[in-house]
């Protein structure tokens, strides 16, 4: 009896262990791997010497991708583009193939500084800025030289900025960096501020950082941002250097003009249209005349024209600003003529620190403001004053907005006529004015001893919402009406004392006038007054 309960009792042991063998169960795969790959060997070796190879072989402990290599990847001195060829690429690997085709330069430290674009094949885990160097001469360049990069304008600067040194021998000019390969390169890649250049020889250089948009290390001044440090740097050095990035605005030049409609050609442009002249050079007739009208929105002069000689089929003209002077043929069309469309710069709500302004798409030649009447919602005659802006070619309406107010403004016919005669219809505009206490206010004071600057409040965009030009101490400065948003404070050091801020230009050894902001954003609040002080700027 006692060895059959034994037996049973075996047979229900093994029993249950089958069932708790067949329970089903979700594998985990165990942790995720967080460890970046590691580097094996190289072939040749790491800083070797006296390099003549055209092909270089790097090992890794586990697979491997390569990730943005056109991005990440920093050679320094730069190799020419086609000049070397990365492989595998899109496929996983444990290693990595360089095939050198270009000549290199005797007796120099080369680095190729892979940034971020080596990681492990299964969690994509980057091998942060692996380096591998090596010398065509009999040692390894070691020195260094670094810094920041800080925006002209902007809270912070660009990503993948390429800062660039110069060697200043007997080819350097000032225009080297228009057409020339740099001695050394770094970049910022897509997470710094700061930059390192290394492996560099003893020497005097010129430092120059480039934000392109074509990746050929040459300065383009119509796409490309440039910072520059304006004392020549010799390495060695311990000095930390900090570079500005701006946007040049470029020498003036005319672009082939093209008619756009009839009686309207449309001259494109390059650098500042101040002072530039249009000159008809065809013949034409006696009562013929033009006007000419900035585009808003782009770098064209509009070319409004009437009252060309019959079978007139193309018109030369001359552009020409300062000692620029060019010569362009404009083929004429068939064309409608553009209709006159008036647009204004508020409707509905408008702040009661704020103006109304009417604008047109043709030339305002005349304005009869007897025809214009502005009331409020008791339908009260409201008193105005009015002024033709030529240069933004817009009536300008000025009257007291009152809070929690409503003001209908009426354009009878014939208010405005444009170039060609035509005249608007009756116009009527319905606008609207908050109560204060919907807005926020600004107190500011600033104890700073440069004048003049220009203090201003922007958005999150860093678009315009207000400023003041200071050219003294006072005790406080106010900015009332402010819709509720966050906003930034900043001063601008105006050193040429022209009521904006300028730029800089390279070759004529211009920085930009200097930007400083509040260290912090300011959340502005209806019915809320915000009081600072402008200290700790930068």
């Amino acid at each position: 009896m006692k060895q059959r309960f034994i037996f049973f009792f075996l047979v229900t042991l093994l029993l249950l262990s089958f069932v708790n063998c067949a329970k089903r169960g979700t594998p985990t795969g165990g942790d995720a791997d967080k460890t970046p790959p590691k580097l094996v060997k190289a072939q040749p070796e790491e800083f070797s010497t006296n390099f003549d190879k055209k092909r270089i072989r790097i090992y890794f402990d586990e697979y491997i991708k390569v990730k943005d290599i056109q991005k990440q990847l920093i050679i320094s001195p730069p190799i020419k583009e086609g000049g070397y060829i990365i492989y595998p690429q899109g496929s996983a690997s444990k290693y990595i193939d360089i095939q050198i085709l270009d000549t290199l330069q005797p007796n120099t430290t080369y680095s190729f500084n892979f940034g971020k674009s080596i990681v492990d094949n299964n969690e994509g885990i980057p091998y942060d800025y692996f380096k591998y160097v090596f010398s065509t001469g009999s040692y390894i360049d070691s020195l260094e030289v670094g810094g920041t990069i800080k925006d002209a304008v902007n809270r912070s600067p660009e990503k993948f900025v390429s800062v660039m040194l110069y060697e200043i021998d007997s080819t350097y000019t000032d225009s080297t960096v228009y057409n020339k390969t740099p001695t050394y390169i770094t970049n910022t890649l897509d997470s710094l501020t700061e930059f390192k250049l290394s492996n560099l020889r003893a020497g005097t250089y010129k430092m120059v950082a480039l934000k392109e948009t074509s990746n050929n290390y040459a300065f383009n001044p119509l796409s490309d941002k440039i910072g520059y440090v304006e004392q020549e740097v010799t390495v060695p050095t311990d000095s930390m250097y900090e570079i500005t990035m701006f946007k040049e605005i470029p020498a003036f030049r005319a672009t082939r003009p093209a008619q756009i409609s009839k009686g309207m050609i449309a001259f494109g442009y390059e650098g500042e249209v101040d002072s530039m002249k249009i000159t008809v050079n065809s013949e034409v007739a006696e009562n013929f005349r033009y006007k000419t009208m900035k585009d808003p929105e782009k770098d064209t002069l509009r070319y409004w024209f009437e009252n060309l000689k019959p079978a007139t089929d193309s018109l030369v003209f001359t552009v020409s600003k300062g000692a620029y002077s060019n010569d362009f043929t404009v083929k004429l069309k068939e064309l409608e003529r553009d209709s006159m469309k008036i647009s204004v710069n508020y409707r509905g709500n408008i702040p009661p620190n704020r103006d109304f302004k009417i604008t047109a798409n043709t030339p305002i030649v005349a304005v009869d403001d007897a025809t214009i009447s502005i009331q409020n919602k008791d339908s009260i005659p409201v008193k105005f004053t009015s002024k033709f802006n030529k240069k933004d070619n817009s009536l300008d309406l000025f009257f007291e907005k009152k809070e929690s107010q409503r003001y209908n403004i009426t354009m009878l016919p014939k208010t405005i006529t444009d170039f060609y005669g035509e005249v608007n219809d009756t116009l009527k505009y319905a606008l609207t004015t908050k109560a204060n206490k919907d807005y926020g206010n600004i107190q500011l004071t600033y104890n700073g001893t440069e004048f003049p600057v220009i203090i201003q409040i922007v958005n999150e965009k860093l678009e315009l919402i207000a400023e003041e030009y200071v050219t003294e101490a006072k005790p406080f400065y106010n900015f009332p009406f402010i819709d509720p948003q966050n906003v930034y404070f900043r001063v601008i050091f105006d050193t040429n004392k022209n009521g904006k801020w300028d730029t800089g230009n390279y070759l004529k050894k211009i920085q930009p006038e200097v930007i400083k902001y509040f260290p912090k954003r300011v959340e502005i609040r209806a019915n809320w007054d915000v009081i600072e002080d402008l200290i700790g700027l930068k």
